[in-house]
């Protein structure tokens, strides 16, 4: 399969799309919606991104949030067809995945999802979160989830947190028929994974970025000088320098914001770009840290081969 992420099918960069391994275009900036703290901030959020203008936003059921999403979609005005909406099945619902997408559309209160991803390679016994479910794997999970395709539940299917490693095990397995259209992982110039990003491209998987700023309020990449320069010389903030780094690396971006300013200032990517000497100033960044580990999870995720 030729890889078709690449293939843009827009002018403007904050109109920018990726074409999909099965046809359908995904936008290249997306609202994320993880770790909101005040109740009814990521339903303001998902409107105020939608009348500025975006139309990709990404959940998870293990965000609590869907509801929320579905509610700010619905306020903002804007119609569901034009919204290009992310889910994601929660670990311990592995063994359950017609279930799972059924709750996240009620919670959300539509029909479909564009993109149903499963949210880690981790299938986590429903009954203890500290234990692997016993006689299954992510292998089977993706099974059911192909399942999916055709039903009208979900357009498109994928992956997320899913290393060399780990899809190289799933794309072998005689059980995979539709290999994945995204995998979803993070992102950023102290965590680019340039290894894990090519094997997606070969093989025509889009990579998406989760955490494309390296954190929020407090991201080490906010003092970098390299990044700070670059905003100073091209007058735009280090948040929109680092998401156009991103852009133009060939990856959809999802920056995470509850604030009306940063909201509009992600999305105001229109009108300029950065010369190619310019990324490879951000390329050359030798700080690395990564913001999610695997520590928490019943079983390893992370083998530290995708650089």
């Amino acid at each position: 399969m030729a890889p078709l992420q690449n293939t843009i099918s827009s002018t403007t960069q904050h109109r920018k799309t990726y074409r999909l391994n099965t046809g359908t275009s995904i936008p290249a900036v997306g609202l994320g919606t993880w770790r909101t703290r005040q109740p009814g901030d990521v339903e303001k959020a998902v409107e105020t991104a939608l009348r500025a203008g975006y139309r990709h936003v990404d959940t998870a059921m293990a965000y609590g949030n869907e509801k929320q999403v579905g509610d700010g979609i619905r306020a903002s005005g804007v119609p569901r067809t034009d919204v290009w909406v992310t889910t994601k099945l929660d670990n311990t619902w592995h063994r359950r995945v017609a279930e799972g997408i059924d709750i996240s559309l009620t919670n959300l209160g539509f029909d479909y999802v564009d993109l149903y991803l499963m949210h880690w390679p981790c299938s986590t016994d429903p009954e203890d979160g500290s234990k692997h479910l016993e006689g299954w794997d992510f292998v089977d999970t993706w099974r059911e989830m192909q399942k999916l395709v055709g039903t009208g539940k979900v357009r498109n299917i994928g992956v997320s947190n899913f290393g060399v490693r780990n899809l190289e095990r799933l794309l072998k397995d005689p059980s995979c028929r539709i290999v994945p259209a995204v995998n979803q992982i993070e992102l950023h110039p102290c965590n680019p994974s340039p290894k894990l990003v090519a094997f997606n491209s070969s093989k025509g998987i889009h990579s998406s970025a989760y955490s494309p700023l390296g954190g929020q309020t407090d991201s080490p990449l906010y003092i970098n000088e390299t990044i700070l320069s670059l905003a100073e010389a091209k007058h735009r903030t280090t948040q929109q320098i680092i998401l156009m780094w991103g852009i133009q690396k060939g990856w959809s971006v999802l920056p995470k914001s509850v604030t009306k300013s940063r909201i509009d200032g992600n999305f105001d990517l229109d009108g300029w770009s950065l010369a190619d000497d310019e990324v490879a100033r951000i390329d050359a960044i030798l700080d690395r840290f990564k913001i999610w580990q695997d520590d928490w999870l019943p079983e390893k995720m992370f083998f530290g081969d995708d650089e």
